[in-house]
């Protein structure tokens, strides 16, 4: 039997039984010897816990027996212990009695010492101080022998004995008598060096290395240098000026011969010099403050030739040029940017952004000068007024088109820098746009002769003008709709690029915490210069915090709930609000031309022919007149003609519509089922415009004769009735004036008890009733 397995961490009592029982019922007799075989495995199992048992009571009575032993063991290391510690006492006292009686010996060696450093110190000065003499009388026979290597040695020998003599009384005399020698040797060399640095020779560079490091000479060595390399790309920039090229062209020339110098210079610099990456650095930084002319300058002239629409493009693509040039040295010095001298690269950087700074502080004025020329070019004016609508509808698509290009030229000018400008633009744009779009809408009214009340009572019905005031809704509500679209795209384009300026530790209360958490933060890691220019903190902080306080509300409250064009919006709101007023006014004319007729009715205050005739006739024979049958039959029509505007699948059309208001709203108190349906918002509007405007011309007649109260009383009827039927409710000062109209002059003063005082004072007297 295998007993191991009740050693197992994860022995189990059923496993172990049931494979102790597998064997057996495998054989054809199991059930028979199942019985024997667990009592087999029983009596095993007895007999192994009693061997376990007296292995553990053996084990027992060993570890008592040798208990006493260990515990003696114990006590004798305890002992030796304790006499360790008494020896390494002893000897500790022993060294301190060492030190104190060998003290004052180890002082003299000590003081020998030093006597013998100053004296060899002293010996290496005389011989020092006595080879000044001896190189001085030989300098004048090693500078006749044209060796620079010799020359270089006896100099640097030279120095080092200077070195020597510093107390002594001619030792200025001396430093300027060596500088002397210096230059003599430099001006010896020069033509060497300038032939060396022309032919590129690495050898003989490493040799002019050596010798300027040994006699500290090495800033002239470098100006050699810039100035051989220097001259070169003079020239050449000389030569593109005076060519027939562009001057975008002549930049691109300059800028690839750059390029091809920085990696070409690169790889030979790397070879003589140390920090290789720094002067060849300095190298562009020095070319380009050497051009004649400079960039500056030709950017100027070709600013001042350049037509007023044509110089902010033309600003745009020199400045793309630069770009390109800048993103290739980038792209160069990244893979070693830590070998860098960042000092010097944020020089390079700032040379050759330096020439665009001026115009990147003017960039709002130039970007409003270059919006307001373009968008005078959009005509809005037209002799035809469907041609005025058709143009005021596809200037929609040109003003965003300009303001979404306003933004592209933001960022590719100022990095995003110039947000406050171009806001500034933004403004004038729309502000120009909104202006031009007043101006038609006010021919647009001239033209359909909107505030011309014609005199005569002809009434013809003419759609056209509300038609095509529709359209100009239509147009208002894709204004208000890619507004709000531009707008959230502005605020993300300013959060996307000029974002990386605001860091998380500013706060807009003062622009000093801005720039020390700015610091801060360039000491923490490897900055890139290329991406951190910033022209805007330096020229103008006023312009910066203003820029920051901006990326900061937009970051906070996120780019949709923002104000950034907030003017903007509210003027072409009011455009809505003009072209809603234009509609209107197109239906309302002809009912306002009819009911201007009342005052002007000379039946109303003289007998007609029949009037003695019908004065006790019944009302129901009376008919309405023909100015009100026009009014009702116009009123009538008017569902036919709003549903077809109001029901189409218009989204612009029905934003126009909700941001809109009409005049005449619903009185206080009023149930409103109108406004979910704008046609019935426009009918209801119309209809309390007739009734207040009916109100106010029948106040102005100044007599009514019986028979002409029956005849104002049934026509007023009339209109109530046409009111019912298309759902209305008719105003109270209307069923007020028919009612007064209706009552019979003995109940009138009982009726007027219950209505507005002034109302039936007035009625009385256009009745001649006694009140």
């Amino acid at each position: 039997m295998d007993f191991s397995k009740f050693l197992a961490d994860d022995f189990e009592v059923k496993d172990w039984v049931n494979g102790a029982f597998r064997a057996v019922q495998q054989q054809q007799d199991a059930p028979s010897k199942v019985d024997a075989h667990a009592a087999t495995l029983v009596m095993k199992l007895q007999l192994f816990i009693q061997e376990v048992n007296n292995a553990v009571e053996e084990t027992s009575h060993q570890a008592l027996q040798n208990m006493p032993r260990v515990l003696r063991d114990v006590e004798a290391l305890k002992q030796e212990a304790t006499f360790l510690k008494e020896q390494m006492i002893l000897v500790k006292e022993d060294i301190k009695k060492f030190e104190e009686d060998t003290a004052q010996s180890m002082q003299v060696l000590v003081e020998l010492d030093q006597v013998k450093s100053r004296m060899q110190l002293a010996a290496e000065s005389l011989q020092e101080a006595d080879k000044w003499s001896t190189l001085s009388a030989d300098i004048e026979e090693t500078f006749k022998t044209q060796d620079v290597s010799v020359i270089s040695a006896k100099l640097t020998g030279m120095q080092n004995s200077l070195a020597m003599l510093v107390d002594t009384p001619d030792y200025s005399e001396k430093c300027v008598h060596l500088e002397a020698l210096k230059n003599r040797l430099e001006a010896m060399a020069s033509p060497q060096i300038v032939a060396t640095f022309n032919a590129q020779s690495v050898d003989q560079a490493k040799v002019f290395v050596k010798v300027f490091t040994e006699i500290d000479r090495m800033p002239q060595l470098l100006a050699y240098y810039y100035k051989c390399h220097k001259v070169q790309l003079v020239t050449v920039w000389q030569d593109l000026c005076q060519s027939d090229l562009s001057l975008n062209r002549q930049l691109t020339e300059l800028y690839d011969t750059l390029l091809g110098t920085w990696h070409s210079q690169l790889q030979w610099v790397m070879q003589v010099f140390k920090n290789p990456h720094e002067i060849v650095t300095v190298l562009l930084i020095q070319t380009l403050g050497a051009l004649v002319p400079s960039i500056p300058v030709c950017l100027s002239t070709a600013m001042e030739r350049a037509g007023q629409e044509t110089k902010l493009n033309k600003l745009l693509e020199l400045h793309d040029t630069t770009a390109h040039f800048a993103r290739g040295l980038e792209v160069a010095m990244l893979p070693n940017l830590k070998e860098h001298n960042l000092v010097k690269v944020m020089e390079l950087v700032e040379v050759v952004y330096g020439p665009y700074k001026p115009y990147q502080l003017r960039y709002g004025d130039l970007e409003e000068e270059n919006v307001l020329i373009q968008i005078s070019a959009v005509p809005l004016e037209h002799w035809e007024v469907i041609d005025c609508v058709q143009e005021l509808s596809h200037s929609v698509n040109k003003l965003f088109s300009l303001a979404s290009g306003a933004i592209d030229n933001c960022v590719k000018l100022t990095d995003g820098l110039a947000v406050c400008g171009l806001l500034r633009a933004l403004k004038a744009l729309f502000k120009k746009y909104v202006s031009d779009f007043t101006t038609t809408l006010q021919s647009i009214r001239k033209k359909c002769k909107l505030d011309e009340i014609p005199s005569d009572s002809l009434f013809q019905e003419d759609w056209t003008a509300f038609q095509n005031s529709i359209r100009i809704i239509a147009t208002c509500g894709e204004l208000l709709r890619q507004c709000g679209d531009f707008e959230q795209q502005l605020a993300n384009r300013i959060l996307s690029t000029a974002g990386k300026y605001l860091l998380d530790s500013y706060s807009p209360c003062s622009l000093s915490g801005f720039q020390d958490a700015s610091s801060a933060e360039k000491k923490s890691s490897v900055k890139n210069p290329w991406q951190e220019y910033n022209y805007l903190l330096k020229e103008t902080p006023s312009e910066y915090a203003s820029l920051m306080e901006t990326l900061h509300t937009l970051k906070e409250k996120g780019t949709s709930n923002h104000n950034l064009l907030s003017a903007s919006r509210s003027a072409l709101t009011h455009l809505n609000q003009l072209a809603h007023q234009l509609a209107f006014d197109s239906v309302f004319l002809r009912i306002k031309q009819q009911l201007l007729l009342i005052s002007r009715m000379e039946g109303w205050s003289s007998a007609g022919i029949g009037e003695t005739l019908t004065d006790d006739l019944p009302n129901f024979s009376l008919t309405p007149l023909e100015y009100i049958s026009n009014i009702g039959q116009y009123i009538m029509s008017l569902p036919l003609h709003l549903e077809p505007f109001v029901t189409q699948e218009d989204s612009t059309l029905e934003l126009a519509l909700h941001a809109g208001k009409l005049p005449y709203p619903p009185e206080q108190g009023d149930e409103l089922p109108e406004l979910d349906n704008m046609a019935d918002y426009w009918l209801g509007s119309i209809a309390r415009a007739t009734m207040q405007t009916y109100c106010e011309v029948i106040l102005q007649i100044p007599e009514l004769t019986l028979h002409s109260a029956k005849q104002l009383a049934t026509d007023i009827d009339y209109l109530i009735n046409v009111m019912d039927a298309l759902g209305l409710q008719p105003s109270k000062t209307l069923q007020n004036i028919v009612t007064l109209l209706k009552t019979k002059p003995e109940d009138y003063r009982q009726t007027a008890k219950s209505l507005p005082r002034r109302l039936a004072s007035t009625i009385a007297t256009m009745r001649s009733v006694d009140y």
